[in-house]
């Protein structure tokens, strides 16, 4: 338990990641004692001296251990486990992205049920990608419209796994999150800059899809704010401002000084997505989500505009590298 005086604790599972680093950053910088949770120790990407803001803990996400004394006094839960859906969806890539994730979360809710002073607020991810593919009104927790299809069942059974359990003392809410853009090893920039530099970065399918993203400064932010308002149940953690693929990656390309972007049809988008082992659905599918509820609970966003954002962005990258900052 925590004794008066001590920084709070903040719990990162599966914290090993580029989220999870930026998290430690972030929550290490005012002042929390940071736990990780994961298989192995997470890189030492975290700082400017390269010195981890947080202390690990192994973990394998789904026998109970030694790591569930950290939960217990702790403040805050933050789960992030779970393996990457930009795959194949084969049969047994399917069967690890789910229980990457039923599992691990099912054991942190033992975890908790069995804590005598649990976490009070626990904050576990599901994805921006449960609603339906919207290219006609913006989805937003209370109108959105659940999706169909194996994306949009994995999120959903995440969100029931996460209710589960029997926890009267922990606030629980689920972080359906889009695409979240930062510097950092493993960072989905890594990729897309490399794509927009190359000149390959025209309209996708024609462009009319919308995009749903978020600043990794402004994930964090949600995510303290989340931890100390009571908010529970879903919550949509999107920029405010969603745009189509086309104005999205216009603004990437004016943001690099890229002239050049190469536009694709869905035919070429779905070749490529084989030949790379993912999936087309992760381009192709208009994902226009607003963050109603945290708006309306007064959160404000650093980077509400995707040009703006962007542009903050690639100055860091170009100062920085894509390693860190």
């Amino acid at each position: 338990m925590r004794l008066a005086g001590e920084a709070r604790r903040l719990v990162l599972a599966g914290g090993s990641g580029f989220l999870g680093r930026a998290l430690a950053r972030f929550f290490a910088a005012r002042g929390w004692d940071v736990v990780v949770l994961a298989r192995s120790a997470p890189a030492a990407e975290l700082s400017a001296d390269g010195v981890l803001p947080a202390r690990w803990v192994r973990w394998d996400g789904l026998r109970q251990g030694d790591w569930a004394a950290e939960l217990d006094g702790a403040a805050a839960l933050i789960n992030l486990a779970g393996r990457t859906v930009n795959c194949r969806y084969t049969a047994q890539n399917m069967l690890d992205i789910y229980t990457s994730r039923l599992d691990t979360t099912r054991a942190l809710g033992r975890a908790i049920r069995q804590a005598d002073a649990p976490p009070a607020v626990w904050l576990n991810s599901s994805s921006a990608t449960i609603y339906r593919d919207a290219r006609d009104t913006p989805q937003t927790e209370a109108e959105g419209e659940i999706g169909k299809g194996f994306s949009v069942n994995v999120a959903q059974r995440w969100e029931a796994a996460l209710g589960e359990e029997d926890l009267p003392r922990t606030r629980r809410v689920a972080l359906r999150t889009a695409l979240v853009y930062g510097l950092g090893e493993g960072g989905v920039m890594q990729t897309t800059d490399t794509v927009v530099r190359l000149g390959l970065a025209g309209a996708m399918a024609g462009g009319g899809q919308h995009v749903s993203w978020i600043h990794d400064t402004d994930f964090c932010r949600a995510a303290e704010f989340l931890i100390d308002h009571e908010l529970s149940g879903p919550v949509n953690v999107t920029a405010p401002q969603p745009l189509t693929n086309s104005e999205f990656l216009a603004a990437y390309r004016q943001a690099w000084g890229a002239t050049l972007g190469i536009p694709s049809t869905a035919a070429l988008i779905r070749l490529g997505a084989l030949l790379l082992g993912s999936e087309a659905e992760l381009l192709l599918k208009s994902r226009w989500v607003v963050p109603q509820r945290l708006l309306d609970a007064g959160f404000t966003f650093e980077h509400p505009s995707w040009p703006v954002a962007i542009d903050d962005l690639v100055a860091l990258a170009r100062t920085h590298g894509h390693a860190g900052r």
